[in-house]
């Protein structure tokens, strides 16, 4: 699209993220990535890629950039810039299509339409859309380029903290109007759809959830941005990050949720890191590290 569509299209649909914090939405082609977890299917899908400068607004705000170049270069990362993933998850179970989270959307070079269809999942069969949080790149699939319902048959779940924080987002008032008929709020820690429970994670938004997927004895979490670089989120998890509404409250949830996580062992879901986006969390020194694999 041309440049200053495409910027009104970003600005519109970056809902609630801090203005300073900049990104670059990058075109990627679509992929899918499929395994089981006990009884269902995971499939992670690709949407897009997120360059952001390492210019002390995101990662490590109020860090000198140095001192991030340092912890992206002992990862043979480069030091100028963190790129990102920007993905989605898919769960297919015995009479569900659930789908957590929807990516940038089409006005933003968003290609999760095209991994659903690598998927072979048509939009009309999603039965279950569950958001972890209101910001652009995780709702803003929720609409189609003319402004339609992306996901026509699907139940939306969202906390209702998020759900009042987006319609209090002055940005956000045709996406509410266009969800409000088919969302269903739920309160932390609900049951949204059966073996999918909600985990409140709250800092980087106020209503930010995780969900925790468990069948037949197997677990994995979505931990949607609890952490958003594979590197820094990790190694660093008392740097504040740019993006969190609550600066110290996201910096405790994160190093409270990566420790349970590093102690139990849990498959994990984290739709920023590269993709597919699966793997665990470990223990590294005074923070922790990233073993990518799926279970």
């Amino acid at each position: 699209m041309p440049a200053p569509t495409r910027h009104a299209a970003l600005a519109l649909l970056l809902v609630a993220l801090p203005a300073a914090c900049a990104a670059k939405p990058t075109p990627t082609p679509p992929a899918a990535r499929s395994f089981p977890l006990g009884g269902v299917t995971i499939v992670a899908l690709r949407d897009a890629l997120n360059v952001v400068p390492n210019d002390g607004s995101v990662f490590g705000k109020g860090v000198d950039p140095a001192a991030v170049a340092t912890v992206l270069r002992a990862a043979g990362a480069p030091t100028d810039a963190i790129t990102l993933g920007v993905d989605a998850l898919l769960v297919t179970m015995p009479g569900r299509i659930v789908l957590i989270d929807t990516g940038l959307g089409p006005s933003v070079s968003g290609v999760l339409p095209g991994s659903l269809a690598a998927a072979r999942v048509a939009p009309g069969a999603v039965t279950d859309v569950l958001i972890t949080h209101s910001h652009g790149d995780h709702v803003g699939g929720l609409l189609t380029a003319n402004g339609a319902l992306a996901f026509p048959n699907a139940t939306i779940h969202m906390s209702s903290a998020e759900w009042a924080f987006l319609r209090a987002h002055p940005g956000s008032a045709k996406l509410v109007a266009a969800i409000a008929p088919r969302l269903r709020p739920f309160e932390p820690g609900a049951e949204v759809v059966p073996g999918i429970r909600s985990v409140s994670l709250p800092g980087h938004t106020p209503g930010h959830s995780g969900y925790e997927i468990v069948s037949q004895g197997k677990r994995m979490i979505d931990i949607g941005d609890t952490a958003h670089s594979a590197i820094v989120s990790l190694a660093r998890p008392d740097w504040a990050i740019g993006y969190d509404t609550d600066a110290a409250q996201g910096i405790a949830q994160r190093r409270a949720e990566l420790a349970r996580l590093a102690a139990s062992g849990e498959t994990v879901f984290a739709p920023h890191f590269p993709f597919p986006g699966v793997g665990r969390i470990v223990t590294a020194g005074n923070g922790f590290a990233w073993q990518p694999g799926h279970p």
